[in-house]
């Protein structure tokens, strides 16, 4: 296979003028939205010096996600997803601007910053499932996995530079300045949507409210392809997500040493960048059940030996392989969501694929956490894997339209009524 059809597929780039605009400003704010995490982080550590208060910033992000995201999905399944993505990208903007107004300031308390950053996740939680519609309708239907690679590649690029670049900012102008930089990134991503045409569900809208979002749990629980990504995702993060382990496993097997606890989360966005810069072929194959299959158990296999390993190299490794494999599983995830979910639940299911991947690693955080503490770091690891590839092989065996390739033919106009069976 040539080196060009293993690069990362950029047909999408070249074929639609709309998704290059919309991929340049979700790189940006993106860029802004790691830098603001750090930014907030910091902030928060220097008010009160409490890990209760850090904690909750965490809670604070996932929490309007989590309550609000099937509603907003709903939403979204109603109305122009255009016109709901520009209202969501200005609220985020407005709040980085008033945290950015109270960073020059330093008059807020922090429970007032904790409720400026929920107030932008509300914003977020608001505009995710409306974006979710983009690719579907922008590229044609063999090239959204490679639309979806794009995205990640530069997301994970994103998450390697952003922290680092807010930790240079921070010490040279302070917090005020990295929360504007940020307001000003929702501009480019605004400006990237704006030349969006209108884009109504096509089909029947949603139900408003709680009946809306009934409709798109229902169509979950009865579409197994669709359910068993969303499962196999929140298998490999419940059951095994590893990043609160990793001090106590620093210190177990590597002496502490704070160089090494710093490289562990820079390897699995190293893995990240390196796998969906590769990932032409896998996005070409036109197969994501199997690669996400697959893929989940490697992420799996590889924290078990990573847990095993008494080599700090060996264990970056592995962590990079870790990395590349969960990349390679959102991308395919998000494929399987995007094109066998019809338009008209999009939005809905949408909003589900991303309460799971917010949800998912902080619950595995709390369950590691916990285990760890009745045990070890390394048991908690180690089991961990070892259930995540349990459970891969369980939905693997249960889910047979996650073993095929792919069919086209009136694929998403029949997807809402395939049956229960394989």
């Amino acid at each position: 296979m040539s080196l060009a059809r293993s690069l990362v597929d950029v047909r999408p780039l070249r074929a639609s003028p709309v998704f290059r605009r919309l991929l340049i400003g979700r790189t940006v704010s993106v860029l802004g939205g790691f830098m603001t995490m750090v930014t907030v982080m910091y902030q928060v550590w220097d008010m009160t010096h409490s890990t209760a208060w850090t904690g909750a910033v965490g809670f604070a992000n996932a929490l309007p996600l989590v309550v609000f995201g099937l509603f907003a999905g709903a939403w979204a399944d109603r109305a122009d997803r255009r016109r709901l993505f520009l209202m969501a990208t200005v609220g985020q903007a407005v709040c980085s601007l008033a945290l950015a107004a109270q960073g020059f300031t330093g008059h807020v308390p922090v429970a007032g910053v904790l409720l400026l950053v929920a107030a932008q996740s509300t914003f977020g939680a608001l505009g995710a499932p409306a974006a979710g519609v983009f690719l579907p309708r922008l590229l044609p239907r063999d090239q959204v996995a490679a639309g979806l690679a794009l995205q990640q590649v530069t997301a994970q690029s994103m998450m390697l530079l952003g922290p680092a670049l807010a930790g240079v900012l921070l010490g040279w102008f302070g917090i005020g300045v990295c929360y504007l930089l940020d307001a000003l990134s929702f501009g480019l991503a605004f400006y990237g949507a704006f030349g969006l045409p209108a884009l109504p569900p096509e089909g029947e809208p949603s139900r408003a409210g709680l009946r809306g979002a009934l409709d798109g749990l229902r169509f979950l629980a009865g579409h197994r392809v669709v359910r068993g990504a969303l499962i196999t995702d929140l298998a490999a993060t419940v059951l095994s997500f590893p990043v609160s382990l990793f001090p106590l496993v620093n210190a177990e097997r590597f002496g502490g040493d704070p160089r090494t606890l710093g490289l562990f989360l820079s390897a699995l966005a190293v893995g990240g960048v390196l796998a969906t810069g590769l990932s032409g072929a896998l996005t070409r194959l036109g197969r994501p059940g199997p690669v996400m299959l697959c893929a989940s158990a490697a992420w799996g296999a590889a924290l078990v030996l990573f847990g095993l390993s008494t080599s700090a190299w060996a264990g970056l490794a592995l962590l990079v392989v870790a990395g590349a494999a969960d990349a390679t599983a959102v991308v395919s995830r998000s494929t399987i969501v995007q094109t066998r979910t019809p338009d008209a639940l999009l939005g809905r299911v949408t909003a589900a694929e991303h309460i799971v991947g917010q949800a998912g690693p902080s619950l595995g955080n709390v369950r590691g956490g916990l285990l760890a503490g009745w045990t070890s770091g390394v048991t908690a690891l180690v089991s961990g894997g070892v259930l995540c590839l349990l459970a891969v092989a369980s939905v693997a065996a249960t889910t047979p339209g996650l073993r095929e390739r792919e069919t086209t033919a009136g694929e998403r106009e029949t997807a809402a009524g395939e049956p229960a069976g394989p």
